[in-house]
């Protein structure tokens, strides 16, 4: 099942998304006599993402794509965490090597964009030199910690694509500064698109890319991983504990330097695209 949050005819709800059309979940409400919650997060949280899906089969999605506007899926998840270095090209890119552990870091809610819309750099005494990294997403649907890797995807909700952006010239200056540079606004979006789990036969199957004004700037399969998804949540469910809704970002392959004007792209087949324009903030 694909799900999506969207705006149409001054609604905003969740829907399930099929065959270029969209079927709101208080339509499957109205029509299964079911309570869904129409809102995303909450639709996590019930656990009833299954039933959803059951009680969908036979209902028509009547709203056309082109006539809804697709929104971040839900912009307060309890905590989003990322992957730095785990593509070899991106280590090699940036002249780094792949630390044996996880390099994980986190990003701020103040982060979030809504899909399609702008990236807004910093202004220029900030930062000169800002990349934009596509990547693959997972999206947790139950409480969880201690996760074996055997028990990963029975705690995992879906997958979704994702952007990250870096103001590499500020990390340059020192590895601890890793966390302001990924923090400016702006700076993180996921979506528009959750496919759940049962979509997707094998997630390390899957080739992430992305795109820098419309050509394909970076491409790698989930294979090629120093830490493989499900690797990945079981190594962070050891750390703290997981809540429905909250994201695990697992790194790019290779991220582009963006300038205003700029367009990027974070596409996964079987998954979603994720798209960006560039612009700047001016200076205060």
């Amino acid at each position: 099942m694909k799900l999506c949050t969207f705006e149409h005819a001054g609604t905003r709800e969740a829907g399930v998304l099929r065959d270029g059309k969209i079927l709101p979940v208080s339509q499957v409400n109205a029509k299964r006599g079911a309570d869904f919650p129409t809102e995303m997060l909450s639709l996590i949280e019930s656990g009833a993402g299954h039933a959803l899906q059951v009680l969908a089969q036979g209902l028509s999605a009547e709203i056309p794509l082109h006539e809804a506007a697709l929104r971040i899926p839900y912009s307060n998840p309890g905590k989003v965490w990322c992957i730095g270095l785990n593509y070899k090209s991106h280590a090699e890119d940036l002249s780094e090597v792949q630390p044996e552990e996880p390099g994980s870091f986190m990003k701020p809610s103040s982060s979030f964009f809504e899909p399609g819309g702008a990236i807004e750099l910093p202004p220029e005494d900030l930062t000169q030199e800002v990349d934009a990294e596509g990547e693959l997403a997972l999206v947790f649907g139950k409480r969880c910690r201690d996760v074996s890797l055997e028990e990963v995807p029975g705690a995992l909700f879906g997958y979704t694509t994702a952007l990250d952006m870096t103001a590499l010239d500020i990390l340059a200056r020192n590895t601890r500064y890793l966390q302001r540079a990924k923090s400016f606004d702006t700076f993180f979006s996921f979506g528009p698109v959750i496919v759940t789990i049962d979509e997707v036969e094998d997630v390390n199957t899957l080739d992430v890319q992305t795109l820098h004004n419309s050509k394909v700037f970076s491409r790698d399969s989930v294979s090629n991983m120093k830490h493989r998804p499900f690797q990945l949540a079981a190594f962070h469910t050891r750390v703290m504990t997981f809540e429905p809704g909250d994201i695990l970002s697992t790194g790019c392959p290779k991220g582009a330097r963006i300038q205003p004007g700029d367009t990027v792209e974070a596409r996964i087949d079987g998954v979603g695209r994720l798209t960006a324009s560039v612009t700047r903030r001016p200076p205060a």
